[in-house]
């Protein structure tokens, strides 16, 4: 593309061209900008353009550039959708109810050509690069202008919604590249599985812009486009595609591929061209939209700086890791991630002085609480058979806190199951519905054995038909669970062999490995609990009795805690801190929708409390179930009684959860 020549303009115009040099002079040093390299006098004539000579040029048809994503650096763009008055109230509602996708500007007034809070001297009718019709629900062509459909567009209604070019400035400035806007390519688009809530006649499932970031840059381009909502705010999803339905990041829907650098990261954000798909929900019989890419060009700047510290310090969102198989993140905000910080250091205290401290792990309960708020389905194992020589021989870390996590799970509409030992099945279906009549938890949750009976028996249990690709859970939770060691024996503390007594469940964890969307997560306070194999070097190291009695299988995430149990509080603590966190609630729910204004009260009706746990340590006294290290049966937990241990560290851990800790 090379700059317009002057033959034809008016004075005005020529005017102008002049004025422009000089500033493109200004703006980029003394060099002319006629004197610079073809390739550079485009990329800072297109950047520099105002948004109001870029429509003129537009309108003229002088704009020659496929995109809009570098044009008028610094200013607001906009998707337009143009329908029928008689949809335009159920449309406006429709950007509500999925403002991450389509975050409304403005909406126009039948046959109001211009957007006069969003420019001046505008024309929806000739000021985008290329437009797209719709007949009775069915694209039928790309347009230049829509002048022609004058007559038509008096009975229709524009809708100017936000769109994701507005925050790249800000996000440039900040050092983070934009791989689209490196090669010369307009952003990928993809549609997906993810459900926009319905309202009248519009539904669709919401289109996606993709931008590959930096691993190391995610934490800073979320915090940049967090607050600005209305260019689609933060983003929707990040990591692999396939878990919002996209099965090939090389074929976009929209726009065009583009190539990532190793070690980046897909990014996603609602996109406008929703619009469109929602458009052809409701076989209107005409409509228009911009093609993608093609947006409107306000005269509204867009936020600068916001990387410069714009954000509030309480709510800025961060990133982590929550799967490498696939890969997949989560985002909370950062007072959400410094009271589960809170909550962890509570947990971590050793009252059994067993040298806890050399296992620990940073981020484990933040990234296990994240996991399980995404999962849809979730196991849950216990059972330690420690006290070999009595009937039963559980003790009585592990049970309160399985059910603990469980009662939170069940509050968040998860799915769970807990699988136990054959022996024990029996047993744990009686505390759970004892655990039911008492309130402890809302409903019955099954209570399944494993039975290993040949070499598929764990892909058998975990995937619907023994298939990779339908798992039955996607997150397995060992909490307080007795671990295989290295010979394959399980022992207590004391080096006693009870392999006997215990089902093989390990392998359960030991073939989720190979299973992609499925996490697993160890919970224990000794080192020879299933999943602590991530730190068996250290047990090892620094537990009693550790060469022999250490685990040797491995989690995804090991969690480590003074008491079994304590982990199990904190992980519901942590689940209810995470689901009333706005920032973590909305990326949840994929910025559709809204949340639901009883879910506080819900949740908070299912954390543990000193009474609840009370009666589910009495509940397990009753069934013979002893005290871990001194065997006794009555209210104490690894030899440490309730009252005057256990209940003051629940309190402190509601403290942090409510938010009354001092």
């Amino acid at each position: 593309w090379r700059p317009p020549p002057n033959a034809g303009e008016t004075r005005r115009e020529r005017q102008g061209s002049i004025s422009g040099e000089r500033s493109n002079r200004r703006r980029f040093g003394s060099r002319p900008f006629f004197t610079q390299k073809p390739e550079l006098q485009t990329m800072h004539f297109l950047t520099s353009l105002l948004p109001d000579s870029a429509r003129r040029l537009i309108r003229a048809g002088r704009l020659r550039t496929a995109v809009t994503s570098a044009i008028s650096q610094g200013f607001k763009q906009a998707n337009l959708v143009i329908v029928n008055k008689q949809y335009a109230n159920d449309f406006e509602r429709f950007c509500q109810a999925n403002n991450g996708a389509l975050p409304l500007l403005y909406r126009s007034k039948p046959g109001e050509w211009g957007a006069p809070p969003l420019s001046s001297n505008s024309d929806v009718r000739t000021d985008c690069l290329q437009y797209r019709k719709y007949e009775e629900g069915t694209f039928t062509g790309n347009l230049k202008s829509l002048m022609d459909y004058t007559e038509q567009m008096k009975e229709m209604v524009t809708f100017y919604v936000g769109c994701s070019y507005s925050f790249e400035r800000a996000i440039l400035e900040a050092g983070v590249p934009i791989r689209n806007v490196e090669q010369g390519r307009n952003v990928s688009m993809y549609k997906t599985n993810i459900p926009c809530t319905r309202v009248g006649g519009f539904q669709c499932n919401m289109v996606v812009s993709m931008r590959p970031i930096p691993v190391e840059k995610l934490d800073i381009i979320v915090q940049i486009t967090h607050p600005v909502e209305d260019a689609h705010g933060a983003p929707i999803h990040i990591g692999h595609p396939g878990l919002i339905g996209i099965d090939d990041l090389s074929t976009p829907d929209f726009g065009d591929a583009v190539d990532a650098h190793p070690g980046d990261v897909p990014v996603f954000w609602g996109c406008g061209v929703t619009g469109a798909e929602a458009v052809c929900s409701i076989r209107s019989p005409l409509a228009f939209t911009h093609a993608p890419g093609c947006m409107f060009l306000t005269d509204l700047r867009s936020e600068e700086k916001l990387a410069d510290g714009c954000v509030s310090s309480v709510e800025t969102p961060q990133v982590f890791c929550i799967s490498q198989n696939p890969p997949h993140y989560s985002v909370a905000s950062r007072s959400a991630v410094e009271k589960i910080t809170a909550l962890d250091r509570l947990i971590q205290q050793d009252p059994g002085d067993r040298g806890i401290k050399h296992l620990l792990i940073e981020d484990q309960l933040l990234k296990v609480c994240l996991s399980l708020s995404h999962a849809k389905s979730v196991l849950i194992t216990t059972g330690f058979p420690t006290h070999f020589n009595h009937q039963p021989p559980e003790e009585t870390d592990g049970p309160p806190g399985a059910i603990a996590m469980a009662a939170m799970l069940q509050a968040l509409k998860k799915s769970i199951s807990i699988v136990t030992d054959q022996r024990a099945l029996e047993l744990n279906k009686m505390i759970v519905e004892e655990a039911v009549e008492q309130g402890l938890i809302k409903a019955a949750v099954p209570v399944i054995s494993y039975q290993d009976v040949g070499e598929d028996s764990p892909l058998l249990f975990l995937c619907h038909e023994g298939k990779l690709q339908f798992p039955r859970f996607d997150h397995l939770v060992a909490i307080e669970r007795a671990g295989m060691a290295a010979d394959g024996n399980y022992y207590n503390a004391r080096q006693v062999n009870i392999k006997h007594l215990v089902d093989p469940i390990d392998k359960l964890f030991l073939e989720a490995e190979n299973i992609p969307g499925i996490v697993t997560t160890g919970i224990g306070d000794g080192g020879n609990e299933l999943g602590m194999g991530k730190v068996k070097a250290a047990v090892k190291k620094y537990i009693h009795n550790g060469d022999l009695i250490a685990c040797d299988v491995s989690a995804d995430f090991t969690v480590v805690a003074g008491v079994s149990n304590w982990a199990g509080y904190a992980v519901a603590c942590g689940l209810h801190i995470l689901n009333n966190c706005a920032i973590h609630e909305r990326y949840l729910r994929k910025a559709t929708g809204v949340p639901e204004a009883s879910g506080t009260d819900r949740y908070t009706s299912a954390l543990p409390t000193v009474l609840k746990e009370e009666k589910m340590l009495s509940l397990l006294v009753k069934h013979g179930i002893r005290s871990g290290k001194t065997g006794n049966l009555g209210m104490e937990v690894d030899g440490l009684l309730f009252h005057d241990v256990h209940a003051p560290l629940i309190k402190r851990l509601l403290d942090v959860t409510l938010g009354q800790a001092q």
